[in-house]
């Protein structure tokens, strides 16, 4: 059975046809064809529209994990990570910390994502950077262990070597 995967991709202009979206391409290439995408889209930076669509991802089941990218820095509408916080269980810090400490002997700003990870009922959510590039790289850093962290949400049987 293939786990399942949404991926969320937050852009205002990319959102309103100002900009071609480059982070799903790179979603796809990276997750498939083992995970199963059950939904890729792009919305404007709305963190009610994020939080919506994550609870609806969640709640229902759609999803056994949820990947954003974009919203993560600084600028004042990137409310990505606070979107996510306030409909999560509990968080996953190592996921987020992993990915910057990765980055950041090649990228300095990489110090300045506050994206985060977590839980939400069975559902993992991962908040990525905005760029394709960052994209890769971070699914690079934590897609190895990806299919346990979903084992372990799922109650299926694993080993913990």
């Amino acid at each position: 059975m293939k786990f399942r995967v949404a991926c969320i991709v937050l852009s205002d202009r990319a959102a309103a046809g100002e900009r071609e979206d480059a982070c799903l391409p790179v979603f796809r290439e990276r997750l498939e064809p083992v995970y199963e995408i059950v939904r890729a889209l792009v919305i404007p930076d709305d963190p009610a529209a994020l939080q919506a669509e994550l609870i609806e991802l969640a709640d229902a089941e759609r999803a056994d994990c949820v990947l954003t990218s974009g919203g993560t820095g600084l600028a004042p509408r990137d409310r990505t990570p606070q979107a996510t916080a306030a409909i999560l269980d509990y968080e996953v810090p190592g996921i987020a910390e992993a990915i910057r400490a990765e980055a950041l002997p090649r990228v300095r700003t990489a110090m300045l994502s506050r994206a985060l990870a977590g839980v939400r009922h069975r559902t993992l959510i991962v908040n990525l950077p905005g760029s394709p590039r960052a994209v890769a790289e971070s699914l690079d850093v934590f897609l190895p262990t990806l299919p346990h962290a979903l084992e372990l949400l799922s109650e299926r049987p694993t080993d913990h070597a």
